[in-house]
């Protein structure tokens, strides 16, 4: 048994399939602690696992419906969990800074689960949150006509994956959703942009290919359509449909120039709005890796105002 497949610290790959680990430090719900939001987490579907933390601000007006983030985690679709302390600490600061619920999904991961596996289970996180609107304690103030997408790196490419599912399967009208936040969105193809050619032999342009030579189907390529977005398949009246899109990208961020050309191709597909925010002077996803930075907290402020305006 030797390893093909490594990103030190956080997951080994061996070649008889058994795939090691290594997660930072991991953080417990809240539900019972006097933290200024709430936590706990439930079950999506049991059959497969997919699970989910759901957060909830403590102090909020009980007389207002509240709006609902459901989020997606990053990790090249390979590591990651909202059980990381990065991702609970600020979706956590998140919904007490909107004021909203938030439910934050753990879907199945590659190479054990490849795509589309984690788009089907992230979408199945929609018809579990309008099958429990009426049920889960913690959803009884869930403002349902306000449903927003969003997650970082891979999970900015789910956040576009599963509003074209919403779209395509014409998801109940008692769940809308108005917009989504795809942030430093991890997208690719065949073709390499710029800096990639540029940085071709260096470490973030290999682990990059590992990543999604782990993640895609085995016999597919980097034009495979959960890869490159220039791939999607909707006709011109499902463009048409596409929530408003929030757009981040870091300005030190190897995936930037992937960010940039999404925000371009939605434009150009007819997206009703398309707004991008750059953070200068930051990296791929600093909002795991610092949740209480200034950028990150205009982030959040972004993000809130988002929120109000739709």
């Amino acid at each position: 048994m030797s390893l093909v497949a490594e990103c030190p610290g956080f997951l080994e790959v061996y070649s008889d399939g058994s795939v090691k680990r290594f997660a930072p430090e991991i953080a417990p719900p809240s539900a019972n602690s006097s933290d200024s939001c709430r936590s706990k987490d439930v079950i999506i579907d049991p059959s497969k696992p997919v699970t989910a933390r759901l957060f909830v601000p403590r102090s909020h007006s009980r007389s207002h419906k509240l709006p609902v983030l459901v989020y997606f985690h990053g990790g090249g679709f390979c590591i990651g969990s909202t059980t990381w302390l990065g991702y609970h600490q600020f979706l956590s600061d998140f919904s007490v800074a909107s004021q909203s619920i938030v439910l934050s999904v753990d879907y199945r991961l590659a190479p054990e689960h490849r795509l589309p596996t984690a788009y089907e289970d992230c979408y199945s996180s929609l018809e579990w949150l309008h099958d429990q609107a009426g049920s889960e304690p913690w959803l009884q103030q869930a403002d349902l006509s306000r449903v927003f997408l969003s997650g970082d790196s891979a999970g900015g490419n789910i956040t576009h994956h599963v509003a074209v599912k919403a779209i395509q399967n014409n998801t109940r009208d008692d769940l809308k959703i108005k917009g989504i936040i795809p942030i430093h969105p991890y997208f690719g193809s065949e073709k390499r942009t710029e800096k990639e050619n540029a940085e071709e032999e260096g470490e973030e342009v290999r682990s990059n290919d590992m990543f999604w030579r782990l993640s895609i189907p085995e016999d597919s390529n980097r034009d495979y359509y959960g890869c490159n977005f220039e791939k999607t398949e909707m006709c011109e009246s499902e463009w048409s449909k596409f929530p408003a899109i929030q757009v981040h990208v870091a300005a030190k961020d190897f995936l930037k120039e992937r960010g940039e050309m999404y925000a371009e191709f939605m434009k150009k597909k007819g997206a009703r709005e398309v707004e991008m925010v750059e953070a200068k002077e930051e990296r791929h996803v600093f909002h795991v890796l610092s949740p209480q930075s200034e950028a990150t907290l205009l982030l959040q402020a972004h993000m809130t105002h988002f929120f109000d305006t739709h």
